[in-house]
């Protein structure tokens, strides 16, 4: 009777499987990209392209390193990964090294291999990866790398781009509060996912990070609107040139210095050569100088683009006038106003001209202040014109309005204070 003997696997069957397994795991690995609307890409894109340090923030496991992994891959920059945390601050600083004859030449300072081989390349990508969990010594020997690009006596190459990511210390391992000079030095951006790209990535396609086409003909065009935007904030709000907040976690973020405006001058620059939208821009302002000085400055952005009042009145038939309704109020508030500082006929019939064009294409409560305000501004000599009556239906009914909304209000305090006895 013949017997059965059991399978015997060849040597060669375990180094096989892996091989095997290796295949699967390239086929997992393989995913292609794809042009995608991302704001936060694009952000990130344009602040690399500005040359300024950025720090991700964002909880665990939401693709911070994955981005910047893809980011390197796709502007063919060499990646460097350096945990900040699990590195002594001579690592940042340089390591002391004894040579001949110290008394003579001093004990320079020799740098890592890792920034030895930036240097040697000339360009890269540099990323600090969980700089919250970085204790405050080596947070202290960053300070110089990521402001000033040196370790040692090495200085790192123009083409060295530095990008950081942090978890908020509540989700951090081991984490600490970055210290506020630090903070300062970086351009935070809050990373979020988003379901759609993710499960488009998990399907094998991410968005494509690519840097912003910045326009050759609009360069001194953007360097001017720029300057002319933070100085003229800065002009009119002294106070926010320098404001360390008094909260420990808030001075860990972006806060206004003169140091974080001139990198939010350079960041208006960049958006408005490459023809960035708000929303961009928004994320990188706010992310420069905080969420209250970033909002001033993106709503005076916007009063830059009004037209001067003093052209308006010179041609109120061919003038244009803001869509948004805030931005129309402040054409006509600046209009009305130009006519009271310097009052003259013309320039009143002017005005009057105006108010009419903005009340047969748009909103017609936004006229009323600006009418009433007008109106009083009449001088014995000067005869109504015929434009008035058009706009004094809109004024009357305001008022009627106005008045029947105190008549109810009155009556339900009265009512209230019944009711209370």
């Amino acid at each position: 009777m013949a017997t059965c003997t059991p399978f015997a696997p060849t040597t060669t069957e375990p180094a096989a499987q892996l091989d095997v397994a290796g295949d699967l795991l390239a086929l997992l690995r393989d995913a292609g990209t794809e042009p995608r609307a991302d704001v936060q890409l694009e952000a990130l894109t344009l602040a690399v392209a500005a040359d300024l340090p950025v720090l991700l923030w964002g909880e665990p496991g939401i693709g911070k390193t994955a981005a910047l992994t893809q980011l390197a891959a796709a502007l063919d920059l060499p990646l460097t990964t350096v945990i900040a945390s699990v590195h002594e601050p001579s690592d940042f600083s340089g390591l002391p090294i004894v040579g001949d004859d110290p008394a003579a030449q001093g004990v320079p300072m020799a740098p890592p291999d890792w920034a030895v081989r930036l240097v040697r390349a000339g360009r890269g990508l540099l990323f600090l990866d969980e700089l919250s969990t970085a204790p405050p010594a080596v947070q202290a020997a960053l300070l110089r790398l990521v402001l000033e690009r040196r370790i040692g006596a090495l200085q790192l190459p123009p083409g060295v781009r530095i990008v950081a990511a942090a978890n908020p210390r509540s989700s951090a391992a081991d984490g600490w509060e970055l210290s506020p000079p630090l903070a300062n030095r970086f351009v935070h951006l809050q990373w979020a996912h988003d379901h759609e790209v993710v499960v488009r990535g998990l399907g094998g396609t991410w968005p494509r990070a690519t840097l912003p086409r910045l326009d050759p003909r609009r360069l001194p065009e953007a360097v001017d609107f720029a300057r002319r935007a933070v100085c003229g904030l800065l002009s009119a709000r002294p106070t926010l040139v320098h404001r360390l907040p008094t909260n420990e976690t808030r001075r860990g973020g972006p806060w206004p210095s003169p140091r974080s405006w001139e990198m939010t001058l350079h960041l208006i620059a960049f958006a408005t050569a490459a023809g960035s939208s708000r929303e961009v821009l928004s994320l990188l302002v706010r992310g420069t100088v905080g969420d209250g000085p970033g909002l001033e400055l993106l709503a005076s952005l916007d009063r830059m683009d009004l037209p001067d009042p003093e052209d308006v009145l010179a041609d109120p038939a061919g003038a244009v006038l803001p869509e948004r309704g805030d931005l129309r109020q402040a054409v006509l508030d600046g209009v009305v106003a130009a006519v009271r500082a310097r009052p003259d006929r013309s320039r009143w019939d002017a005005a009057w001209s105006l108010l009419v064009r903005a009340l047969e294409t748009g909103a017609p409560d936004l006229v009323v202040v600006p009418a009433t305000t007008l109106a009083s501004l009449r001088q014995e000599d000067w005869d109504v014109p015929d434009t008035i009556e058009r706009l004094a239906g809109v004024v009357s009914l305001s008022r009627r309005a106005d008045q029947a909304a105190a008549r109810t209000t009155a009556a339900a305090a009265k009512t209230g204070r019944r009711n209370a006895r």
